[in-house]
């Protein structure tokens, strides 16, 4: 019984996206994806560099 109901509610009562709409899902996705990616990269560049003249500075 659970599974019929289940099969039946996919079928019939969830909307589905259209292939348009997943992919210009999937390209949003994959540009914040890279834009944070990025983002981070500068973060963790700046830091290790800050943090090399600090050691060399002191010591």
């Amino acid at each position: 019984m659970y599974f019929k109901d289940a099969y039946s509610e996919l079928v019939h009562k969830v909307s589905w996206p259209t292939w348009g709409q997943l992919q210009s899902s999937a390209i949003i996705v994959m540009v914040t994806s890279a834009i944070f990616a990025l983002v981070i990269f500068a973060m963790d560049f700046t830091f290790r560099n800050l943090m090399e003249f600090l050691y060399k500075a002191l010591y």
